[in-house]
């Protein structure tokens, strides 16, 4: 029996929600050459557990207990480049898949979709292919051959991950300071990012953030 279990393929989750976690277990277990091999709901967690027992793939939250799943994809890539990564969000694809890719990660998956849909994508990425949904491929694929139909750019995808992070704590109701320490930053530095975004999204004041803030954050519930 441990010769076999030697011979599965190891995953991590890292979600901040304890059902979500125990779903995806319980999917993964049911394969016979998978096994979790371990789960985190933060960042700081995350790391800490691949250092203890290295993974061969990891599934990936947007949001987490201490900031945006994004970072730790950054952060894994650079330090483990040989564990590969999947998304698996709530978040609209439209805006997260191209940052995932962008960070490290090989997938993203929309936790509408049915659970079959995650273990072809783990899968798909355990062979070090990309997974993405049609609509994503073909959404990148337009804008790379600069197609009309998807040339029209939301102020919203011109905010950096760091902006964005920032941007859906400010509507979450946080104050600068809390998202200071969350995200491990200076008061100063999140100032930065605030008025980084007004200037984006052409926001006249503070006020005009934290609504347009909570407006979009409300919209992706």
């Amino acid at each position: 029996m441990s010769q076999v279990n030697q011979q599965k393929t190891k995953v991590m989750i890292v979600d901040d929600h304890p059902i979500v976690r125990e779903g995806y277990s319980r999917l993964i277990e049911h394969q016979d050459d998978l096994q979790v091999c371990g789960e985190a709901d933060s960042k700081v967690d995350a790391i800490r557990k691949i250092m203890e027992n290295p993974p061969d793939l990891i599934i990936v939250d947007i949001s987490l207990k201490d900031g945006s799943g994004l970072e730790l994809i950054k952060d894994v890539k650079a330090q483990f480049s040989q564990i590969k990564m999947l998304t698996v969000s709530m978040h609209d694809e439209t805006l997260f898949a191209e940052r995932s890719l962008r960070a490290g990660a090989l997938g993203y998956v929309n936790k509408q979709q049915a659970p079959e849909q995650l273990i072809k994508a783990i899968y798909q990425v355990l062979k070090g292919k990309v997974y993405l949904s049609a609509a994503v491929t073909e959404r990148m694929i337009c804008r790379s051959i600069g197609s009309d139909n998807y040339s029209d750019q939301s102020p919203i995808e011109s905010l950096s991950d760091r902006e964005l992070e920032v941007f859906e704590q400010i509507g979450e109701g946080e104050t600068t300071r809390s998202i200071a320490q969350k995200l491990n930053l200076s008061s100063k530095t999140v100032e930065t990012y605030r008025e980084n975004i007004k200037h984006k999204l052409n926001l006249e004041n503070a006020t005009a953030l934290t609504r347009h803030a909570i407006q979009w954050v409300l919209e992706k519930k």
